[in-house]
C-alpha cells in the first residue's frame, strides 16, 4: 500500500490518494456492497499515514455515497452507488452511476404519474405524419447524409431567429449546438467542465438525471435550496465565495420537480453573481413554452454579457419526444470543447430528425397547437389538484410545466406508499430521488402530463385508497 501512495499523483492531497485507493478497490470488486472496510486505525497503519488522513478519506467517500457508517461498527460499502459485480467480471466497469429515475419509470403501471412526458394523444399526430412525408420531398437525399457535427445549419439559423423573436436572445448560428436531447447536453457540459472533486452547485431538489451525471464525474455537490420565491441569493453568494464552484446547474423556469419559476429580478442578480465569482450557470429549460396564465421571464442567457451562462433548450418533452432534439447556446470558448465531446459521442444528431423538427416545430400550425396543448395540460393539472384536495397533502400550484411537487404528512412513509401504489398499478417518483442529499423523505412528484383525464381521476382515487387502507 505504501507503494500505491508513493506512486500516486503528488499534486493530490494525501487523503485524496487514500480516497482513490479505496475507490479503486471497490471498483475492482475487491470490496463488495455491505462489506466492512478496514478500520481507520488499521488502514492508517497499513498505509503508513495519520489516522486523520484516513478519516478525511472516509468522510469524502461517505459524501459521495460510496460508503455508509454503522454506529460503533465502522464503514461499509454502500449499496446505493453500485450493483454487486461478481469477482470474475473484472472487465465490467462498476463505476457507472445508476439512473434511479429511469428504473422507476420502467416499472409497468396503468396510472402513470412518474413520467414527465407528453401524452402522445395531445400531439397533432396526423399532421406530423404528413410533414414527415413532405420532408422527404424537400430533402430526397436526407437518409444518405450525415448531419454536420454542430447540427444542421438551416435549423441552427432558424432557432437563432426564433430565440430572438420570442426570448430576446442574441445568439449566432455558430453559438448553437444541436444535441440528441437535453440529457446529452448536460453530460457534455459535465464532461468538458468537471474533473473529480470539482465543486458543483445543484438545486435542492433538482432533475434526478443531473444528480446522477455529476456524481458520475465525481463532483463535490453542494445543494442550493429552491423555494417558491426562488433562491436565498445572500446564501448563494456566501457559498460561491466559500466554495468557488465550477458551475451551478439550474432549472429556473417551471422547475422540475417543483414547478417554481425564478423571478426576473433574481435572474439578473444570479447572472451578476456568476460573473463576479466566475461560476458557469448551466440553464436547463425544457418546459419554457408550457405556461398557463402568462409567459415566464426571459432565460438567464438573455442577461449574460460575459459568457458565464450555458443555455440548454429542449423540445423533446412537448413537441416530438421521438425526435430527441435539444439545443445548447454558449459562447465560442466553450463551443469548441462541446464539439469535441459531441464528436466522441455520436458525431452528430441524425439529420432526418433535425429536418423534420425544423419544419414541424416552426410551422404556424404547430405554434397554434401549442396554445391548445397548454389548455389541455392546465385542465389535467386542475383535475389532479381537485382529486388531491380531499387529502391533507400540500403543494404550490405551478403556472406551467408537467408536475406537482407534493408534501405528504410525516406519518406517511413514502417508500411504503410507493410499494403499495405499484401494487395498485399507480406510479409516482419519491422525492428523495430529486435530492442530492437523499433526505427529502416526505415529498413525491406527480406528473399530470402523460395520463389522460379519466386515468388521473382513477389513479389519484387509488392513491388515496392506499393511504386510507
Amino acid at each position: 500500500m505504501n507503494r500505491y501512495i508513493s506512486e500516486a499523483n503528488h499534486s493530490k492531497n494525501l487523503y485524496e490518494q487514500v480516497y482513490d485507493y479505496i475507490n479503486h478497490r471497490i471498483d475492482r470488486g475487491e470490496w463488495q456492497m455491505h462489506d466492512k472496510l478496514p478500520s481507520i486505525r488499521d488502514l492508517a497503519r497499513a498505509m503508513n499515514v495519520h489516522r486523520l488522513t484516513v478519516f478525511k478519506a472516509y468522510q469524502l467517500l461517505k459524501q459521495k455515497q460510496r460508503v455508509y457508517v454503522k454506529d460503533k461498527s465502522g464503514y461499509f460499502v454502500s449499496p446505493t452507488y453500485r450493483d454487486e459485480v461478481p469477482m470474475n467480471d473484472a472487465h465490467i466497469s462498476t463505476s457507472i452511476q445508476r439512473n434511479y429515475l429511469s428504473d422507476i419509470q420502467q416499472i409497468p403501471a396503468t396510472y402513470q404519474f412518474s413520467q414527465a412526458i407528453i401524452d402522445p394523444n395531445l400531439l397533432p399526430n396526423h399532421y406530423f405524419s404528413e410533414y414527415v412525408k413532405n420532408v422527404f420531398d424537400l430533402y430526397p437525399k436526407v437518409l444518405g447524409s450525415y448531419s454536420p457535427l454542430q447540427g444542421d445549419e438551416e435549423l441552427r439559423g432558424a432557432l437563432t431567429e426564433y430565440f430572438l423573436q420570442t426570448e430576446n436572445l442574441y445568439v449566432s448560428a455558430d453559438e448553437v449546438l444541436i444535441t440528441t436531447g437535453a440529457q446529452q447536453a448536460i453530460d457534455f457540459v459535465a464532461e468538458v467542465l468537471i474533473k473529480p472533486r470539482d465543486t458543483v452547485f445543484l438545486e435542492r431538489p433538482t432533475y434526478s438525471a443531473a444528480i446522477d451525471i455529476f456524481r458520475q464525474k465525481e463532483a463535490r455537490i453542494i445543494p442550493i435550496d429552491i423555494h417558491p420565491y426562488g433562491y436565498d441569493l445572500d446564501r448563494v453568494e456566501y457559498l460561491m465565495k466559500k466554495h468557488k464552484p465550477r458551475l451551478f446547474y439550474i432549472n429556473p423556469t417551471f422547475h422540475n420537480p417543483t414547478g417554481y419559476t425564478l423571478p426576473k429580478e433574481q435572474r439578473k442578480m444570479l447572472v451578476d453573481l456568476a460573473e463576479r465569482y466566475r461560476c458557469v450557470l448551466v440553464e436547463d429549460d425544457p418546459f419554457h413554452d408550457i405556461f398557463f396564465d402568462h409567459k415566464p421571464p426571459h432565460p438567464l442567457f438573455s442577461y449574460d454579457t460575459s459568457g458565464y451562462v450555458i443555455y440548454i433548450r429542449s423540445f423533446s418533452k412537448y413537441i416530438s419526444p421521438g425526435l430527441r432534439i435539444a439545443s445548447v447556446c454558449c459562447r465560442p470558448w466553450l463551443m469548441k470543447q462541446l464539439l469535441i465531446a459531441k464528436s466522441l459521442s455520436d458525431n452528430g444528431t441524425p439529420l432526418l430528425n433535425q429536418k423534420i423538427f425544423l419544419h414541424y416545430f416552426l410551422s404556424s400550425r404547430m405554434q397554434n397547437h401549442l396554445e391548445k396543448l397548454r389548455i389541455a395540460l392546465n385542465v389535467r393539472k386542475g383535475l389532479m389538484e381537485e382529486a388531491l384536495s380531499t387529502t391533507d397533502w400540500k403543494w404550490e400550484s405551478p403556472n406551467g410545466g408537467f408536475n406537482l411537487w407534493v408534501n405528504v404528512p410525516e406519518h406517511i412513509h413514502v417508500d411504503t406508499l410507493f410499494k403499495q401504489s405499484i401494487e395498485q398499478s399507480v406510479s409516482f417518483v419519491p422525492g428523495e430521488y430529486f435530492d442530492p442529499e437523499r433526505t427529502m423523505k416526505s415529498w413525491i412528484r406527480l406528473s399530470y402530463s402523460f395520463a389522460n383525464e379519466k386515468d388521473i381521476k382513477e389513479g389519484i382515487r387509488r392513491l388515496r385508497a392506499v393511504i386510507i387502507s
